[in-house]
């Protein structure tokens, strides 16, 4: 009986070794047609592991540095709606706030400036009657073929709750004559939100003259001028053409009814003995400016070309 069982032990012990994998043993080998679909799962399986022990990460956004910052609002459509002619960009072109926007401090202003020779820029934020709220003096070199993007946070306060105001940006020559002015009204708010107008049309030049450009030399004694001016408001235009130290050889005061586009014609006769570089300049006034500014007074915009007379 005790051999029966021995031999009944052994027996079990060599059927499980049979059954058991030996280190030596050879695994069986896939059909060579099946070896690129073992390649894919496998490496399928590779990344849906990495994926399941890797912990999600949420992308970030950098922005790169720039010189020149963006302007935060959308530039205005290039098509004009004025008549044809006013298809050059001012001087200095307001980007932000447009026309009777309605701001509060610190008021946000973008402009493109073209600066005078001088490449001094006055920027001045004014009030009711034209006080003078905010002054700023910026060196900015002068680039007549594209001009240069500024930004400004211009601060207030007023006394009442609100009030008209003004952004006057002004630059001069080499000379001390004033080369390039403009002005965008808004209205000052001391409590409340901004509320910000496209600029629209503003963004061109008031004065279009036809046949004559920047540096041009007249001969004859006498400028001929002709084209089209689109009025700030219903006060003269003041023609002149002044020398080198400020003084008018020539002027003329246009009039005109409303402020809609509208054409003109004139001429500016002269008399010199000798070749004479002057700066012919179309200017207009707002009577809600005081006088309290001696240097730019009530100017409201300014449009200039330098011109060589001749004899």
């Amino acid at each position: 009986m005790i051999k029966r069982k021995i031999f009944l032990f052994a027996s079990l012990l060599t059927l499980i070794a049979a059954c058991s994998p030996t280190a030596n043993s050879a695994p069986t080998a896939y059909p060579p047609e099946y070896i690129p679909t073992v390649v894919a799962l496998t490496g399928q399986a590779i990344f849906a592991t990495a994926d399941a022990l890797t912990a999600a990460v949420v992308p970030t956004q950098t922005a790169l540095p720039t010189e020149t910052p963006i302007p935060a609002t959308a530039l205005p459509s290039p098509t004009p709606t004025f008549a044809p002619g006013f298809t050059k960009f001012a001087q200095i072109r307001f980007l932000s706030p447009g026309p009777m926007s309605s701001v509060i401090s610190p008021l946000k202003l973008q402009v493109i400036i073209v600066s005078g020779e001088s490449e001094i820029v006055k920027v001045d934020l004014l009030g009711e009657n034209g006080r003078l709220l905010q002054r700023g003096i910026e060196r900015v070199n002068r680039n007549p073929s594209g001009g240069n993007y500024r930004s400004f946070e211009m601060e207030f306060e007023i006394r009442a709750v609100s009030e008209n105001g003004y952004i006057r940006i002004s630059s001069k020559d080499d000379h001390g004559r004033i080369q390039a002015l403009n002005t965008m009204p808004v209205l000052l708010y001391s409590i409340g939100d901004a509320q910000i107008n496209p600029v629209g049309n503003m963004i061109y030049e008031r004065v279009s003259l036809d046949g004559l450009r920047d540096g041009d030399e007249v001969s004859g004694g006498v400028v001929n001028l002709k084209g089209m001016i689109w009025p700030v408001n219903e006060t003269p235009v003041f023609v002149e053409m002044l020398k080198e130290d400020g003084t008018p050889i020539s002027s003329r005061v246009l009039n005109f009814n409303g402020t809609e586009t509208q054409p003109f014609e004139t001429t500016l006769p002269y008399k010199i003995t000798e070749p004479t570089p002057v700066r012919l300049t179309f200017r207009q006034d707002s009577p809600a400016l005081s006088n309290s500014d001696p240097d730019l007074k009530q100017l409201v915009y300014v449009y200039t070309l330098e011109l060589l007379l001749n004899p």
